[in-house]
């Protein structure tokens, strides 16, 4: 396969991938991709309100459609989606990048092979200060990221979720700054997932707690991405009473072959 035109709204941009990419087409007119009979799939990387209009048009278009997170604002228009590409016998994903991160990838290995034991919980932190965004929340925004790991991690179906968030920046209309959300799994699962555009701190960071070893894999890092601890807490239960004792072990950092998520995603 290979790109055959891009489409954007800005000339501005056009010019430079023109610039960039002088074998590829450019154009501001979406029904120009769409009727194109030799383009056989779209990506949709536009802000998040339109992704459902864009991908519902591609899909009638007769086209395999790749939408960047999230793949719509509610779970009717989802659903509508993933009918309709069944309907037309096309596939339609969505972009959720951090599923194809090496770091993440190399988890996914140690959990399935019980290196770290039974999982008992997980939480993650996606922080900064800005990019603010007025047309979707910071759960919208940023928290696609962390739940589609915290799933693809654990493999268990939500039994109980709930949020809380407020808008301060942009009160009147409702946009919230900062989400903290808890995901409850079978077999008592917990899932934290804290995000904000509003913090003082730079931080991607998921901690993953098992009964054998914990895990934290953070994005910041440069070179030493995920970090394992053999450490944890061992219950003794003695004639009369339970004793907890903390056992302390080595701090593993695992070699990790680096790749592009992004190109290993669109492989």
């Amino acid at each position: 396969a290979s790109l055959k035109i891009c489409c954007d709204l800005s000339k501005d941009r056009l010019m430079m991938l023109k610039e960039r990419y002088p074998y590829v087409e450019v154009t501001s007119d979406y029904n120009r991709v769409l009727e194109d009979k030799k383009i056989g799939a779209v990506v949709i990387a536009t802000s998040t309100p339109t992704h459902f209009d864009l991908a519902k048009m591609a899909l009638q278009a007769d086209k395999h459609v790749l939408v960047e997170k999230p793949l719509a604002l509610d779970y009717g228009r989802a659903q509508e989606l993933v009918d309709l590409a069944r309907s037309y016998r096309k596939i339609i994903m969505v972009g959720h990048l951090l599923e194809y991160h090496p770091a993440v990838t190399e988890m996914k290995k140690r959990i399935s092979r019980n290196e770290l034991g039974e999982v008992w919980y997980v939480y993650s932190e996606r922080l900064n200060l800005g990019k603010v965004r007025t047309m979707e929340n910071a759960l919208w925004c940023l928290a696609p990221h962390d739940i589609s790991v915290v799933l693809y991690l654990l493999d268990l179906a939500p039994i109980e979720v709930s949020a809380q968030g407020e808008s301060f920046l942009q009160k009147e209309k409702r946009v919230e700054d900062v989400v903290f959300i808890n995901i409850r799994f079978e077999d008592g699962v917990l899932a934290h997932v804290h995000v904000s555009w509003l913090d003082p701190h730079k931080v991607r960071k998921m901690t993953l707690v098992g009964s054998k070893k914990m895990v934290v894999f953070d994005d910041m890092e440069s070179r030493d991405k995920l970090k394992i601890f053999n450490k944890g807490v061992i219950k003794n239960s003695l004639d009369d009473r339970v004793e907890f004792n903390i056992r302390y072990g080595d701090v593993y950092i695992p070699k990790i072959e680096w790749a592009e998520p992004l190109r290993l995603e669109c492989l």
